[in-house]
């Protein structure tokens, strides 16, 4: 059941990272028009490269005590690192925001383990889809701003339960908190409040998505927009139904508003560069139902 809640929480985060189908165009005509359908490392449509470490499934930092451990609370910050923030459980003691910090926490909720009059194990599949659920559906409202704004930036919820041990000692208890993804595999540092980021436009750029090179090309990697880059993305495209479209829809569907939102931010609207990523099979199958367009920055 561990390894389920980590699986979850991965997808999550890497929701940021996933390398989706990709073309990128130019009106000059010296931009490649192939698309490809490829899976990366580290993303929701890789089933055994983005599963992280066993190690990741362990509970971090220094145990303490499980009758002393305190329910956490809200607004608390965290410094974590990336396999921390995947890991089902959390050990380690908040510090002062003020200090440096990668995780705050949005959300305490209260974990539903009756099922039919009986108790239900804190690692149990209903109670982990719970928590799986409730966070990322509280993250938007806590970040503002619309949920493309959420989509074009690099921050995303992770989630933590009290281990098997606090759980027998009666902690109830499941904390969602929001991170940044710096690039794959490393989070970054958070600055000032968070509640509400997303309706200022500054830290939409601070936080948002961005690449080191064109989208589809070998040097291409997901950065957040504080860190050099060269492109950015700009748009979502959301795709309608329940079934996977296919390749050619999903592609087909994204180029027309992608050439068009590069065209809005480009200084010469007769000679621009866009990209387009799109989802593939199983990453859509994993809830990404978007595709995303990009702009040379």
């Amino acid at each position: 059941m561990r390894m389920l809640r980590t699986r979850a929480a991965t997808l999550a985060v890497l929701a940021a990272l996933a390398p989706l189908g990709a073309c990128t165009s130019g009106t000059d005509g010296t931009g490649g028009t192939g698309g490809t359908d490829r899976n990366g490392t580290g993303d929701a449509s890789s089933t055994d490269s983005s599963s992280p470490p066993a190690s990741a499934s362990s509970p971090t930092g220094t145990p303490t005590p499980a009758a002393q451990a305190p329910r956490p609370r809200t607004g608390a910050c965290y410094r974590l690192t990336f396999d921390q923030a995947i890991a089902p459980t959390s050990l380690t003691d908040p510090v002062r925001c003020r200090e440096p910090h990668s995780s705050m926490t949005y959300e305490v909720g209260t974990i539903d383990a009756v099922a039919d009059g009986h108790l239900l194990a804190v690692d149990s599949q209903r109670v982990q889809d719970q928590v799986s659920r409730d966070c990322p559906r509280r993250l938007p409202r806590f970040l503002g701003g619309s949920a493309d704004d959420l989509r074009l930036s690099m921050l995303r919820s992770v989630w933590f339960t009290p281990t098997l041990e606090e759980s027998d000692a009666g902690a109830d208890w499941y904390r969602c908190d929001v991170i940044a993804v710096a690039v794959a595999g490393e989070l970054a540092r958070l600055n000032g409040p968070l509640e509400g980021v997303l309706s200022r436009a500054g830290s939409r750029i601070r936080y948002g998505m961005c690449g080191t090179a064109e989208p589809g090309t070998e040097r291409f990697s997901r950065v957040i927009c504080s860190r050099p880059h060269s492109w950015r993305a700009i748009r979502t495209v959301r795709l309608a139904g329940t079934r996977y479209p296919g390749v050619d829809r999903v592609r087909a569907a994204g180029e027309a508003p992608c050439e068009d939102a590069g065209r809005a931010v480009a200084s010469d609207r007769l000679n621009f560069r866009w990209g387009y990523e799109w989802p593939t099979a199983k990453q859509w199958a994993a809830g990404q139902h978007h595709g995303l367009c990009w702009a040379p920055d």
